[in-house]
Order: C-alpha cells, then structure tokens, then sequence
C-alpha cells in the first residue's frame, strides 16, 4: 500500500507542474519534454544501479509502456482539450482500475475479494463525486462523444499498460532476474518516448504545412522560465512517479493499487490551492472523505 500512496502523491505534484508546463508550451510539447527528461534520468539509474534492458520480460515492459505512456497519454492528451481536464481525469482514473481488474480476471484468472471490491468501489464514487463538472458545463454532442472515446481509449491503456507491467514483474521474478521499479519505469518509458516522438513529429509537420515553412524552423526549446516546471514534472511523474508505481504493481494487485491512485486528482487539491490559489469546493471535501473511507477499507481487505 504504501508505494501506491507515494505513487498518489508523486502523481499529484506531476499534475500540478504539467498544468504549468501545458499552459505554456501546449499539451503534446510538454509531454514530450518531460518524457524524454525522464527517460534520461531513468537510463542514468537503470545501466549504472539498476539493470538496464535485462529481463526476460523487457517485450512485455516495452508493450506495458506502449498502451499506458503511448496509447493511454495520447488519448488522454485529445481528451482534455474536448471534455476539459476535470471530466477527462474522471473518465480515466474511474475507469482505469475496472478495465484492469476485468483484464486481470479474465486473462490471468486474478479476483479481487468482495471487501477489495467494496473499497474500490468506495474510493471511485468518491473521486466521482469531486470531480463531476457542474449542471453549467456545456458540451456539444458530437464533441462530447469524440471527447468521451478518446478517454476511454486512455482509460484502457493505462488500465492495461498496468495488468501488462504487473505481469511482466512476476515473469522475471519467476525467472530469477527481477529488476527494480525504476529500471522497470525505464523499460516502459523507452516505447512511450518513441510513440510521443512521433505524435510530437506529426504536430510539427502539419504545423510547418499550414505555415508554408520548414519543419526545422518550428522546432524550439522551451523558455527558461517554463524548465523548473518540466523537471519537476520529470521527476515526479514519468521517473518518481511511475517507478513507485512499478513497485506498487509488483507487491498488489492492478485492481487494487489504481483505486488508490485514483485519488490522485483529490490530492491534487491541496497541492494546487498551495501554487494556483485554487480553493477547494464542498463537494470535493465530501467526496475526499468517502475515498478516505474506500481507501481504509482497501488497507483493511489486503491485511487480511
């Protein structure tokens, strides 16, 4: 549980900094610069400390990272701008935890127990409640459906990208040859970075047909004002973030470990009141304080 909680934690400092660094440089830029800051950062652990591309499972971590950091961050990333930040975090982190409970299930015949469930489930309503948009947010149909399938292409890989990693843990493990959370997050990271990298491309050469210009010349660095807030993002998300992730993988189960990271968008709150000035609305307390309950009943449950 308690690299799941840490993983919560990291992931909430990543979402406030991503917030900054996507105002600034739009959200496929920003990504690909925390990504490739993080592989860098990962590839100095994994082939000095940690055990670089060894593993018998070093396919599966790779296909682990093309559904969640690939398929999952690039839905996720044509989600946002269509349904917004707070519906799109609901779609996914709701959704995520059922998708890999199921795939475990059926795939490697892993059940959760019914209290599991119930804690689960008590966590997700929760976040639900907090974060559902108010009766003022409109959105047209056909935007609302094509926003809605993107999150739920998100929520399937980072659902899956999940079950995958887990499983790929367990076969070196098994193998004799396991490998640390953060030169698994490396495995991982090396096919989410080639999928941003070619999203990021695409970007650029439509952008240089629309404006008749080579594409070399809309290729820039970021500001130096905006760096802090990338490495920040580095660190706590992709590297940090997703190596304390890979840990939580490795100790519970996918259905059991995404509920608590679920929370992720509650603990956002403080973090945001603290650098955006965001206050907390009623409905959020409330809705922190049924996840609490989910959370507690999941630590009871996996006590057992």
């Amino acid at each position: 549980m308690l690299p799941a909680f840490l993983t919560t934690i990291l992931f909430s400092i990543s979402g406030v900094c991503a917030q900054r660094t996507s105002k600034v440089l739009g959200g496929v830029e920003a990504n690909l610069w925390r990504v490739i800051l993080a592989t860098i950062l990962l590839a100095l652990w994994a082939h000095t400390l940690g055990q670089g591309l060894s593993g018998p499972a070093l396919g599966m971590f790779l296909l682990s990272g093309a559904l969640g950091f690939g398929l999952g961050d690039v839905a996720l990333y044509q989600a946002l701008p269509r349904l917004g930040s707070r519906l799109s975090i609901l779609l996914v982190h709701c959704l995520a935890a059922p998708f890999a409970a199921t795939t475990e299930w059926f795939w490697l015949g892993t059940r959760m127990s019914g209290m599991e469930i119930v804690g689960a489930a008590l966590i997700l309503s929760g976040v639900a409640l907090a974060l559902a948009p108010g009766k003022h947010v409109t959105i047209p149909r056909r935007v609302f459906w094509i926003g809605v399938t993107f999150g739920i292409v998100a929520a399937l890989g980072q659902g899956m990208g999940a079950v995958f990693s887990g499983h790929a843990s367990r076969i070196d493990e098994r193998a004799g040859l396991p490998v640390d959370g953060l030169t698994a997050a490396y495995q991982r990271i090396l096919a989410g970075l080639a999928i941003a990298a070619a999203v990021w491309l695409a970007v650029k050469f439509q952008q240089a047909r629309e404006q008749q210009k080579s594409v070399a010349s809309t290729m820039t660095l970021p500001p130096r004002t905006v760096w802090r807030w990338i490495i920040a993002n580095a660190l706590s998300g992709p590297a940090l973030g997703v190596g304390c992730y890979q840990w939580a993988l490795m100790k519970e189960k996918s259905g059991v470990v995404l509920p608590i990271v679920a929370l992720t968008p509650l603990v956002i709150i403080p973090f945001s009141h603290f650098v955006e000035g965001e206050r907390p609305r009623k409905r959020s307390l409330i809705g922190g304080v049924i996840a609490v309950a989910g959370v507690i009943a999941l630590r009871l449950a996996t006590k057992r």
